[in-house]
């Protein structure tokens, strides 16, 4: 009697063990109930070091493929400035593309999903049909970081509904020389503003939670995304404004002007921080070990991850890539983890593995990058929700979104002059008048409203992408007895004999970003200068400026009845008019001092010799009126 138990025992370990060889066998990092601390031990002990150095290189998408993930484990892709699955590409579009690549990873060893980036720094702005926001320059002017946190809220649903968690934003430059291309994208000269426009980041990653961690990196979930402050540190301040260049200043300085903000994101839980090209007294920020491992990694305790600026590792030596097994040396070493390569991968990954087998690079150094990686990715859910469906598609360009933007837009704008004299002011304009004139280069202009990053890398002047012009703005709102009449560049004849009630004017720089845009002269753009003495010489005018930063404007000042900064507004154009028109009042203020001569820059708030044309914190304001 007694064998039998023994036998049936067993025949039960042979089933069992046969069951579970069928089902998956359990494996601690897949298992969302675990503590994230032990799901990156656990998987951490299984990867080789190819794994390894695969989830610290971010590639560009033209050069991804599903086969490319999956043979050098690619942790990361990205979409550079303009570049898209294809032209005008719909959201279903995009979230196939990104999809297509994950299936990729997934199918790796260990199956450890990819992070898909993008900029999206004043909306979805790489994509078509996209709302588009204010640029930081003008979000600055609101001084309301409520509203900047909504417009968080609003791109992080936008970039979902592509498929994407990821964008490098927000940029918490603060630009001290608007001779810099990048001006528009930093909120302030004045290191406080810039601190509380960090608010952008709970608006896209979500607030952490009442007994969450502070300073650890958070996304609340499949309506949120990463988030990524940039450029560290001290992008804003270069010598003239030159981009990439050399920021000159004592470690006090560049702690108490560039470095605030960067605490208050990673109070906020931002997941990732970007190195800058630029170098501070002459060393290159993406070699200086100092500042990305002792301070931010080891003072300011930053959980997330490091990530290089595009190509900047080659950018570490003069000229680029010259040593480019140095690069990745000095890079690694000064503590980056992931690596905007983002072509040529296989050198990259070829380079960095030699270093580690020769003991140039240690283990340990790799196991920090990798870590923090996938605590980022273990944090925002991304091995349990790996794949976007179409479910968010709607979000992209939604009225609800564009209604946020036009309210971004009349918060934005900053009146700077209103009448020859403060008891005849010009604004509101009446909305009842037989005739009037809408003149100027970008009065009918989508690309030249939006400004750079927006379709393509350095923007596109004309008709880009869904929106509402200024001039179609005016149309909606004036009386509709009054007769609007569009000329870009009228001659003073014209004007005269029109017997125009008043004319509105918009004139401003084209569409720039980084580097083309760096401007040592800062003249208004021709014939901008030529339209605004044409119309204002000959009949009441207010002048809307669209341009990226303060520029020469003191020399037309007296022919103007009225001035108004409406910064790079997007695709809302409506938001001017709302205002103009007096539905709302002007309430901005300058995020910038506005000079007289660019022989005074750089000249910022607090300085000892300031004597600006309009100070910073100057904005002009009126009341709404109840009936026009």
């Amino acid at each position: 009697m007694a064998k039998a138990p023994v036998f049936l025992i067993g025949v039960l370990v042979l089933y069992c063990w046969a069951a579970s060889a069928n089902a998956e066998e359990y494996v601690i990092y897949k298992d969302p109930k675990q503590p994230i601390n032990r799901r990156i031990k656990d998987l951490m002990d299984r990867m080789t070091l190819a794994e390894k150095i695969g989830q610290m290189t971010q590639i560009e998408r033209s050069v991804a493929s599903a086969e490319v993930m999956k043979k050098y484990f690619i942790g990361s892709v990205l979409s550079g400035g303009g570049s898209v699955p294809a032209p005008q590409a719909t959201p279903e579009t995009w979230i196939d593309m990104v999809n297509d690549l994950q299936k990729g990873s997934l199918s790796t060893r260990l199956g450890i999903p990819m992070i898909y980036g993008i900029d999206a720094v004043h909306g979805h702005n790489n994509v078509y049909k996209a709302t588009i926001f204010p640029h930081n320059i003008g979000l600055g002017a609101t001084r309301d970081p409520q509203l900047v946190k909504k417009i968080g809220a609003a791109t992080a649903l936008e970039v979902r509904a592509t498929g994407i968690p990821y964008t490098f934003a927000p940029c918490i430059a603060v630009c001290r020389d608007p001779r810099w291309g990048r001006c528009y994208e930093s909120y302030s000269e004045d290191p406080n503003v810039v601190r509380t426009m960090t608010e952008i980041i709970p608006g896209l990653q979500g607030d952490i939670p009442a007994n969450g961690r502070k300073g650890v990196p958070y996304v609340a979930g499949q309506q949120k995304v990463m988030a990524c402050a940039k450029h560290y540190v001290g992008d804003g301040g270069t010598t003239k404004g030159i981009n990439e260049n050399n920021t000159v200043a004592t470690r006090h300085g560049l702690l108490s002007i560039h470095m605030p903000a960067y605490y208050d994101s990673i109070i906020k839980g931002v997941s990732t921080v970007m190195i800058s090209y630029s170098s501070w007294n002459g060393i290159k920020m993406h070699a200086n070990r100092d500042l990305i491992t002792g301070f931010l990694k080891t003072i300011q305790r930053f959980r997330g991850f490091v990530i290089s600026d595009w190509q900047g590792l080659d950018r570490i030596t003069s000229p680029p890539h010259a040593n480019y097994t140095y690069s990745i040396l000095a890079g690694v070493n000064a503590g980056i983890d992931m690596i905007m390569v983002p072509y040529n991968y296989t050198e990259f990954i070829d380079g960095l593995t030699i270093l580690v087998k020769n003991n140039f690079i240690s283990m340990s150094r790799i196991d920090d990058a990798v870590k923090r990686i996938l605590r980022v990715k273990f944090t925002m859910g991304l091995f349990e929700h790996p794949l976007a469906d179409y479910s968010m598609t709607k979000y992209l360009g939604s009225q609800e979104h564009r209604e946020l933007a036009r309210e971004a837009v009349r918060k934005s704008l900053v009146l700077l002059k209103n009448g020859q004299s403060s008891y005849k002011p010009l604004l509101p304009l009446p909305k009842k008048a037989s005739k009037i004139l809408v003149a100027g280069t970008h009065a009918d202009n989508i690309g030249n409203q939006c400004g750079g990053w927006t379709i393509q890398w350095q923007g596109l002047s004309g008709n880009i992408t869904d929106g509402t012009t200024i001039l179609t703005a005016v149309k909606n709102t004036v009386d509709p007895e009054t007769e609007v009449v569009f000329s870009e560049n009228p001659d003073s004849g014209y004007v005269k004999s029109n017997k125009f009630s008043y004319a509105i004017v918009v004139v401003g720089e084209p569409p720039y970003a980084e580097t083309f845009g760096d401007n040592l002269n800062l003249t208004l753009p021709d014939p901008g200068p030529s339209i605004i003495t044409n119309v204002c010489s000959s009949v009441k005018c207010v002048v809307v400026m669209i341009t990226g930063r303060p520029v020469v404007i003191q020399p037309y000042l007296e022919k103007i009845d009225a001035l108004i900064a409406a910064w790079l507004p997007g695709s809302e154009g409506q938001g001017v008019a709302d205002v103009l028109f007096g539905d709302y009042g002007f309430t901005g203020k300058l995020s910038r001092t506005w000079f007289k001569s660019v022989d005074q820059l750089p000249m910022n708030v607090g300085d000892r010799h300031y004597d600006p044309l309009f100070p910073f914190g100057y904005g002009l304001t009126t009341e709404p009126v109840k009936a026009n």
